[in-house]
């Protein structure tokens, strides 16, 4: 018997081999081959996806194959108005392509849009789209480049990252991680056009609407909005400015924070008066956007702007939150629109030290001159 056991040992181990050999030759075949089914189903990858991204989206959209290959109403000869509007993100878009019933499925057209490379193409406008067309076809029909000039928002109060986040859908050429490199490292011609030596572009980056040609590179675009923001910047705005003692960038700076708090813009100049005055009484701003700021992104709301902060979110370590440290942050937390600056420059004459949200949901705010006020208008 013990001869038989040993004879059979060398048996086990070439079985045992023969099948981590077929093993290894079948998770070799995948790796191979999903990919290329991928291809073949839905074209070529985009060259920027590495080779783990390439197998991870090639196999998520094989499993999506019927959402994406098929149309809602292979039938249907009646078009649908759909329009894309300029900053809205490619979740945004899909979603709503979905409920419209023009896609099959929303996270399935986004994971095409990203293997595809579309995601930095999709044109903001007016579209006249069918059901009759599956979601390769028409995410084709949403790059249609054949405007010369594309429309870019800005919002007043949106923080670098999300004017960045505009791009993908904005019709420019422009990639987002390229902006946000050129915002935290600006060109030199950038800096002198501004006339200012901040690290940063935050904060000057003037809010509005612009009528861009599709060709408009990064320069290009940093200069337009280098051009907006000294034309607003007026004479009056900088006497405005040097009578409160701040400099251009301090201006900012405070105009940033006003921007994120008024959110009824006539509201402005009382909100900088409550600023100064804290400011001339060496009090701390108490900002809660600044804490926001240095928050950075909250993935759970998908927001950079938590909303509400806890009282562990205003103990955040960082030189924004106003909270914890005296006088202004070290730069702008927003990019200020006009009105902001404005406010800043020619703020209101109040006694006013606090001020909080009005429990109506307006948006407006009740003003205190001691704090002992202040808690008297909080909501019940």
């Amino acid at each position: 018997m013990a001869q038989r056991k040993r004879r059979t040992l060398p048996l086990t181990c070439v079985l045992l081999l023969v099948l981590t050999c077929i093993l290894a030759g079948g998770v070799f075949w995948l790796v191979e081959s999903i990919p290329a089914m991928a291809q073949e189903a839905f074209g070529p990858p985009s060259p920027l996806l590495g080779r783990v991204q390439r197998i991870q989206y090639s196999v998520q959209l094989l499993l999506a194959r019927n959402d994406l290959l098929n149309p809602v109403n292979a039938i249907s000869s009646v078009s649908q108005s759909f329009t894309i509007t300029p900053g809205e993100s490619v979740n945004s878009v899909g979603l709503r392509l979905e409920q419209a019933g023009l896609v099959n499925n929303a996270a399935a057209f986004r994971l095409y849009l990203i293997y595809s490379g579309l995601d930095t193409n999709l044109q903001a406008g007016d579209y006249d789209l069918s059901p009759a067309w599956n979601t390769l076809e028409l995410a084709k029909k949403l790059q249609d480049a054949t405007p010369l000039e594309v429309t870019f928002v800005i919002l007043p109060g949106w923080r670098a990252e999300e004017i960045a986040a505009s791009l993908q859908t904005s019709g420019l050429s422009i990639q987002s991680d390229e902006f946000l490199a050129a915002v935290y490292n600006p060109p030199v011609e950038i800096l002198n056009a501004l006339g200012i030596q901040a690290g940063s572009l935050e904060g000057f980056l003037f809010p509005g609407e612009y009528r861009l040609l599709r060709t408009t590179n990064l320069n290009g675009l940093l200069r337009v909005l280098a051009i907006e923001f000294n034309a607003h910047l007026t004479a009056e705005l900088r006497a405005g400015f040097e009578q409160h003692g701040l400099d251009l960038q301090q201006a900012v700076i405070l105009a940033s924070i006003v921007q994120r708090e008024a959110m009824v813009a006539e509201e402005g100049p009382m909100i900088a008066s409550v600023f100064y005055n804290r400011l001339d009484a060496g009090m701390k701003l108490d900002s809660d956007p600044t804490v926001q700021y240095a928050l950075g992104f909250n993935q759970d709301q998908a927001t950079w702007w938590t909303n509400p902060l806890s009282l562990a979110d205003l103990e955040t370590f960082s030189a924004y939150n106003t909270y914890q440290n005296a006088g202004l942050p070290p730069g702008p937390i927003s990019n200020p629109g006009l009105a902001a600056l404005q406010a800043v420059a020619f703020p209101a004459d109040s006694p006013y030290y606090y001020f909080r949200a009005r429990c109506d949901g307006s948006g407006m705010h009740n003003f205190a001159v001691s704090f002992e006020e202040h808690l008297q208008n909080a909501c019940p």
